[in-house]
């Protein structure tokens, strides 16, 4: 792996700018499916919880890319930069693959492989930036993570902007990640920080289990993510079914809810660069503790807005998505703090993968509490999520 001994410090920012380019624009293709989902429901004749499918599909897939390229060590084998351009060209050969997919199975096996590339991606770009940033990390990847959000809000934009069918949002996205795969390959050096090797290993699976602090950490990540996806899959659904409650169903209402859903998930990236600053300054700890508690608070009291106007709900799930996703990098940094050295890799593995399979549970729930009890009662249940992580963190 080549590396930089480079230590200027604007060559360490110049680099941070690159990566956080490439985040935002790699990773474009994850929501594309969920942003033009209306679209897709009425060509194939798809049912909610089916639409739903579409985003657990690349759930699925970035855990099955995550434990492949930990239990093959690719991140050790194969260079930085090498990796992450190779992952970005696929996953923007597979997502754009879905503009041209006839059925709803094929687009289902697309969507699979876009989260298996995306594996590529998201998890090595956070390592590649720490081996510029030793003080400042927390904002360092905090940037990376924010960069992260607003590519997956992306879509959105695209659809808002022109009202663009489908074909054009899909490939677009995937544009973006061939561009993503370029910088990288371009202009990307690892810094001077390099990582000791700390490979996923089988036999530490059970020191990790058995490990108290490890356990409560990732405790602590699987609530903040029993929230997150779902409503980052769900909220665009409920800003638009809520304008069509209040009549409001016409193209210029459509576009400006896609505005709204964007908005919602590319708030997320403020709120990350902010986490990153703040557990800088008072600990993670008391950050992920924070950012549960406002997010929590959010899931509970957004359904009594529904119907509102859009002046009085986008602003309202803007909040959510700012402190929704806050604290998610401090989670692994905590993890990589108090798991026993020699088994950081497998515990780091252990938790992305588990924390993406419980994903699944979520983004499925919220469609069948929608079809029993309506949109205003389709949230309040994601705020066991943060419940159960600030217990275990308080513990922590």
């Amino acid at each position: 792996m080549q590396q930089s001994t480079d230590t200027d410090p604007r060559r360490r920012w110049r680099m941070l700018g690159l990566l956080a380019a490439a985040e935002l624009l790699g990773v474009s293709p994850w929501f594309t499916a969920s942003a033009v989902s209306p679209q897709l429901r009425e060509l194939w004749q798809l049912s909610l919880a089916e639409t739903g499918m579409l985003t657990t599909m690349v759930q699925f897939g970035f855990v099955a890319g995550t434990a492949a390229a930990a239990v093959l060590n690719l991140a050790d084998v194969v260079p930085a930069r090498v990796y992450f351009a190779v992952s970005a060209l696929l996953a923007a050969a597979a997502n754009g693959a879905v503009a041209v997919a006839v059925d709803y199975p094929p687009a289902l096996v697309l969507r699979f492989l876009t989260g298996f590339f995306i594996a590529g991606v998201y998890p090595p770009a956070m390592k590649m930036i720490a081996t510029w940033f030793r003080s400042a990390r927390g904002l360092a990847i905090g940037t990376i993570v924010g960069a992260l959000v607003v590519g997956k809000a992306a879509p959105y934009l695209i659809k808002a902007a022109g009202g663009a069918d489908y074909r054009t949002v899909v490939l677009a996205a995937s544009v973006a990640a061939l561009v993503a795969g370029a910088l990288v390959a371009a202009g990307y050096r690892d810094g001077p920080f390099r990582f000791p090797r700390r490979p996923f290993s089988w036999s530490l699976v059970g020191i990790v289990v058995r490990h108290r602090q490890t356990r409560l950490a990732t405790a602590g990540y699987l609530g903040h993510m029993w929230e997150l996806y779902a409503m980052w899959t769900w909220v665009p659904a409920f800003l638009l079914a809520s304008a069509q409650s209040r009549g409001d169903a016409s193209a210029l209402g459509s576009a400006a809810t896609d505005a709204a859903a964007f908005g919602a998930i590319a708030a997320g990236g403020a709120g990350c660069v902010w986490g990153g600053w703040a557990s800088d300054r008072i600990g993670r700890r008391r950050l992920v503790i924070q950012a549960m508690a406002a997010s929590g608070a959010c899931s509970l009291a957004i359904g009594l807005l529904f119907g509102w106007s859009l002046w009085v709900l986008a602003p309202a799930t803007w909040i959510w998505g700012f402190f929704v996703i806050a604290d998610s990098a401090q989670f692994s940094a905590l993890v990589t703090e108090v798991a026993p050295q020699h088994a950081v890799g497998t515990a780091l593995t252990l938790q992305t993968s588990l924390g993406f399979l419980l994903t699944v549970v979520t983004i499925h729930l919220v469609p069948v509490l929608v079809e029993a009890f309506g949109w205003p009662w389709a949230f309040p249940i994601l705020a066991l999520g943060p419940v159960s992580g600030i217990w275990a963190i308080r513990r922590l």
